[in-house]
């Protein structure tokens, strides 16, 4: 029989044990542990959350991987074409994790009304487009339907939308450099679809429409294309696919990853893990803090039955356990209470979307909440275990403790 368990749960269960002088310490120690857990679960979610938008938005835009002509000096607009029979298209063979290679052209362009202009990006696309990010944001409309003999019809932001006072089934004016002259070219595109990202730095330039309209414009032939988006399955792997797929293309061509292309979003979006693990060693330090300071009232208040224990034969490491079993009990209760608490936060956050962002500074219109069930587990058992071991040195108090003073202790 574990005599030090039992001994702890009698403590645990004991009248005196609710009404003694510890009694508002403990309450205080719970009370770190639940805010503790709380914050850094909150933290976590919030942090993975955002970097998990903010990758898929970027990806939805670019593609994880853009492999382009090296004649293109890395201008977001597609100056050279590449030619569309490739190897590695549709599929990389040789190649795991890929989910897609999609062909797309980009041109530059103005959008004009009667009062106002605005300059655009064109993404030209095929109907073999993966269509599921603009999907998830369509807030009005529909996609474009490529079973039509001449595809004019768009996706257009609702940024730009409201800024030209748009409105669906508008036909835009949409100017574009011409391929073969000094001039320019018109286009008249039909918005038949409104996104809205909150991703303001592509939502204020990038409409969508038909890859063989951009083909018509820059003359170019119908096996020519401005590039290819390398889409993955894990964006872990990102740098290790990026390399794979540099090696595996002709060398006229780059690769290259969406944080090569945008280095200075992706340095902001890792600064959250800087955050959260400072956050993360504050709490638990608060939290460890608190619980020695209750450990050591309730030794103190438990002196003459440490004596009394001593007396019986029991060692130090002994009784030490049974006000460590003590410990993980208060530990284990503010755990749960604070995963009740933070997870419900979280929950309401990821459903009702309460808090709002500006999306021009934080790329998103919500916070964003991605819980994970393996960083709650490694939360708790990591604050159960440190918390613990912040104990063991404190817990050696009971060794200075003799029997023949303690048991006559008052």
């Amino acid at each position: 029989m574990n005599y030090e368990l039992f001994i702890a749960k009698r403590i645990v269960a004991g009248k005196e044990h609710k009404n003694s002088i510890s009694s508002p310490i403990i309450k205080i120690a719970i009370v770190a542990i639940i805010l503790g857990i709380a914050i850094m679960l909150i933290s976590v979610s919030v942090s993975a959350g955002f970097q998990q938008k903010i990758r898929a938005k970027i990806a939805g835009f670019k593609g994880h991987i853009q492999i382009t002509n090296y004649d293109n000096n890395n201008s977001d607009v597609s100056t050279v074409p590449v030619n569309l029979d490739q190897d590695f298209y549709p599929t990389f063979k040789n190649i795991s994790g890929i989910r897609k290679v999609q062909p797309y052209i980009n041109k530059g362009g103005i959008l004009r009304t009667p009062t106002d202009f605005h300059g655009i990006v064109f993404k030209g696309v095929d109907a073999d487009y993966d269509f599921s990010f603009f999907q998830e944001f369509l807030v009005e409309g529909r996609l474009p339907n490529y079973d039509q003999k001449r595809n004019r019809e768009v996706l257009i932001s609702k940024s730009i939308v409201n800024s030209l006072q748009l409105k669906l089934n508008d036909t835009l004016q949409a100017w574009f450099e011409s391929a073969t002259s000094t001039g320019f070219k018109m286009r008249k595109p039909v918005v038949v679809g409104i996104y809205d990202t909150g991703f303001e730095e592509f939502d204020n330039a990038i409409i969508v429409g038909d890859l063989k309209e951009v083909q018509r414009i820059n003359k170019w032939k119908e096996n020519e294309v401005g590039g290819f988006e390398v889409m993955i399955d894990n964006f872990d792997e990102l740098n290790e696919k990026g390399d794979q797929v540099y090696s595996s293309i002709g060398t006229t061509l780059n690769a290259t990853t969406i944080t090569d292309n945008y280095p200075a979003i992706f340095e902001w979006v890792n600064l959250f893990d800087n955050n959260v693990w400072f956050i993360i060693a504050i709490m638990v330090i608060i939290a460890g803090i608190n619980m020695i300071t209750a450990l050591l009232v309730l030794i103190l208040e438990r002196v003459q039955m440490i004596g009394i224990l001593k007396t019986l034969g029991s060692s130090n490491w002994e009784i030490q356990k049974v006000f460590l079993y003590n410990a993980s009990y208060l530990i284990v209760r503010g755990l749960i209470l604070g995963n009740i608490i933070g997870i419900g936060l979280l929950l309401i956050q990821k459903f009702f979307k309460i808090i709002q962002l500006n999306p021009e500074t934080y790329y998103v219109s919500t916070v964003p909440i991605n819980i994970n069930l393996f960083h709650i587990l490694i939360l708790n058992v990591g604050t159960l275990v440190l918390c613990l071991v912040m104990l063991i040195v404190p817990s050696m108090i009971v060794s200075k403790i003799h029997p023949s003073k303690s048991i006559k202790f008052e």
